[in-house]
């Protein structure tokens, strides 16, 4: 989907030129999100790399030290959670996070999902011990429980719904898996469903549940075309593990089905609420714009926009027109004498005039006279290039009219996206300079989560 601008929406091209504001969105609450003790869980989703894993993080630092017990469960594989709440390492058991501070202080948990494991307990949990043994041993099981396509988002569905279940935890935040796209957290079930209900699958089935001899002259009869044909393709081994895999596993499939569609109502009640995370570039608030129609057709609940990175100024009333024109004036004075490697001004006749207090300028005759190199003098060093007061003055307005052209262009796709939307309460979060690796700059994100702390000249 295309964003396209509406009346409103600012205009003008990447220099920086000031334009009428759009209608400003309604500021989102996080504060007031994270205290709702109606809210359960708050899903983060959003493209990738907008910075989910840390927005998850921030808000969970912040909940459990606004009282809560909290637990945050990341898919994300860099591990970077773990390394930010100074855990050596998460598994698929929440591990509770030291360093909580504050009076009152609740608890926080983290975990982050471990795809294979939690399939594993899924089996352990419906199974009995030998049917249960008989599909952990499968070839084919092992390749669907380490890779199928849609099993991550899948298991962070059952994981969801296991920690709902069991009612340990009063806030439940998840950041959803890096896939290419922020809907496959949403079709995950859907998938799985139809997979289970295909065709291919209920062919495989058919022998297991007629039974006995009628089961076996179907298998060698009826299928001979099918599995003939999948064997050269696939290979023999491959096929009777599949159909090895499938009749263990029939009875397990309608409890499959049955979690899924729980864990879906479960995104779909009061209790859950959404912040779509994204960028102010043009990409990312597409995939936005998308995800939040989504929802809304999905009939689930959006808490609002989390824009991160967003660029200011602390000298935004000095635009990017002014600042390259101040810049090219410094420039026309001429001031470098590039061969001589030093600034200086240079007179009419275009020499260059140096001060006589120089230590680099020419020796005068008398001072020639009476000063004698020594036997060996070192070679002289190369001198560094010198750069005037001008021309560093210059350099800094170019690097200010740089910033400006950035911020009018994140200006720009924040309005148009706020045309399209202008229901989603946005919170905006400045850039920083690093990267966040502990508590410390949790804590720093999650304030400025919660005062929509904009950077200075980004409004």
């Amino acid at each position: 989907m295309t964003a396209s601008t509406k009346t409103g929406a600012v205009k003008g091209s990447d220099t920086g030129t000031a334009a009428a504001p759009a209608p400003a969105a309604p500021a989102l609450d996080a504060d007031a999100l994270l205290d709702d003790q109606d809210i359960r869980i708050v899903v983060c989703c959003g493209s990738g790399g907008v910075g989910k894993t840390t927005t998850a993080a921030a808000l969970g630092v912040r909940a459990a030290e606004r009282g809560r017990k909290v637990v945050v469960l990341t898919i994300d594989p860099a591990r970077r959670l773990a390394q930010s709440m100074g855990i050596d390492s998460l598994d698929n058991i929440p591990r509770r996070v030291p360093g909580i501070d504050g009076e009152g202080a609740g608890e926080l948990h983290a975990m982050m999902l471990d795809m294979k494991r939690t399939f594993d307990e899924i089996v352990e949990a419906h199974a009995d011990g030998e049917r249960a043994r008989a599909i952990l041993e499968n070839p084919f099981y092992q390749s669907l429980s380490a890779g199928f396509a849609g099993t991550q988002e899948y298991m962070a569905m059952e994981k969801l719904g296991q920690l709902r279940a069991r009612n340990e935890w009063d806030l439940i935040i998840v950041d959803t898996p890096p896939s290419r796209s922020a809907l496959d957290f949403l079709d995950a079930p859907k998938r799985l469903g139809s997979f289970l209900d295909g065709k291919f699958i209920k062919l495989l089935m058919a022998p297991a549940k007629m039974g006995g001899r009628a089961g076996m002259k179907f298998l060698n009869v009826g299928m001979s075309m099918m599995t003939g044909t999948l064997g050269k393709l696939l290979g023999g081994q491959f096929l009777r593990d599949v159909q090895t895999f499938v009749a263990a596993m029939d009875t397990m499939f309608g409890g499959f089905r049955t979690r899924a569609d729980a864990t879906y109502k479960l995104l779909q009640a009061p209790g859950t609420a959404f912040l779509v995370v994204a960028t102010p570039e043009r990409d990312a608030l597409r995939e936005a714009a998308y995800f939040v129609e989504r929802l809304a057709a999905e009939e689930m609940p959006l808490a609002g926009l989390v824009l991160n990175r967003v660029h200011g100024s602390d000298a935004a009333r000095l635009s990017a027109e002014r600042a390259l024109a101040a810049a090219e004036n410094l420039d026309d004075i001429g001031i470098v004498d590039q061969t001589a490697g030093k600034a200086g001004l240079r007179d009419p006749d275009g020499s260059t005039v140096t001060s006589p207090e120089d230590p680099e300028s020419p020796p005068s005759p008398a001072r020639s006279a009476h000063t004698e190199a020594p036997e060996h003098a070192p070679e002289p060093e190369p001198e560094a290039e010198a750069v005037s007061v001008e021309q560093l003055t210059a350099g800094l307005l170019r690097l200010h009219a740089e910033r400006m052209q950035v911020v009018a262009r994140e200006q720009r796709t924040r309005d148009r996206f706020t045309a399209l939307h202008p229901e989603v309460a946005v919170t905006e979060v400045a850039a920083l300079p690093g990267d966040v690796h502990d508590l410390a700059g949790l804590r720093a994100i999650g304030h400025r989560l919660a005062t929509g702390s904009a950077p200075a000249g980004a409004a």
